[in-house]
């Protein structure tokens, strides 16, 4: 078989792969970049070409810009969290310890619930007077508090679920990660006397990178495109205080009906993500050892 009969049979097996990724991702990125352009369509007045406006409309939007700010501070309290707690419980649940299967099916099992059901669940724990946090809280003798409809905790809250939820998940990458290691590491390492973390520091942990690059691009997307936390929780109150982007895009296309300006603000979050994404894999490429 020559070579180019090869390239022809490489790319009739991609084929099928690509023609849905170009179908489902690429064409509607495209599309959705071309009616950022335009005016939404209302009744009898068809969209025109407005240029930049939906963008300089964006750039003027207070809420955008909150929502924005909210996205940061959120990614930035559930990332570092969910994957230092998803690799403490890796290691953990790798050693050899009594009711370990036990323990790695209760970790995952958050992750295997639908999140609407996952959003119903702590809105009952957060739920004023009587929920779960409030009966814990109150036997302490603490005053009690509207968790969701605090403007300083309603964030904390949505984060608290989401580190609940994808903790378990990432957790994971980093068994399969841990048990792919040859133990003559650990032998060797206990031969020349180093303790338990300086070998996870020194050893175990660069070991990892190619994982927690993997897992970071993840949880950077995840923290990007949460929608149905906020919408059963919250909706984006008290005051916008958990309002986040994907879910500002929603709002705007699918409540107040303005389709051009949720097209830009779809374009905003895709060209974040695609910036955010590239800069991990530049910047922590140097640190991923793959063996």
């Amino acid at each position: 078989m020559n070579r180019a009969t090869q390239w022809i049979h490489a790319w009739l097996l991609l084929l099928p792969a690509a023609a849905l990724l170009a179908l489902f991702t690429h064409y509607p990125a495209v599309a959705n970049l071309w009616h950022s352009f335009f005016s939404t369509p209302k009744g009898a007045r068809p969209a025109v070409f407005v240029g930049l406006d939906n963008y300089r409309n964006l750039v003027d939007d207070p809420i955008f810009w909150q929502a924005f700010a909210n996205n940061l501070w959120y990614a930035l309290g559930t990332i570092p969290t969910s994957i230092a707690i998803a690799i403490a419980m890796a290691v953990w649940v790798n050693d050899r310890l009594p009711g370990r299967g036990f323990l790695r099916l209760a970790y995952f099992t958050p992750t295997v619930l639908p999140m609407i059901a996952v959003a119903n669940i702590w809105l009952f724990f957060f739920t004023p007077e009587y929920g779960l946090l409030e009966q814990v809280t109150g036997a302490l003798g603490f005053a009690s508090h509207n968790w969701l409809g605090s403007k300083e905790t309603a964030l904390p809250a949505l984060m608290v679920v989401t580190i609940w939820k994808e903790a378990g998940f990432f957790m994971i990458f980093y068994l399969a990660a841990l048990q792919s290691m040859s133990p003559h590491l650990a032998e060797a390492a206990a031969i020349e006397g180093a303790s338990r973390w300086y070998f996870f520091r020194r050893v175990t942990l660069p070991l990892l990178m190619p994982t927690t690059l993997f897992v970071l691009v993840n949880a950077v997307i995840n923290a990007f495109r949460l929608v149905d936390h906020v919408f059963v929780m919250t909706r984006g109150g008290p005051d916008s205080a958990t309002t986040l982007l994907l879910y500002y895009v929603y709002e705007i296309g699918f409540r107040f009906w303005d389709s051009a300006y949720a097209a830009a603000l779809t374009m905003v979050l895709l060209a974040l993500l695609a910036v955010v994404a590239l800069a991990q894999f530049f910047f922590l490429d140097r640190k991923v050892h793959y063996q």
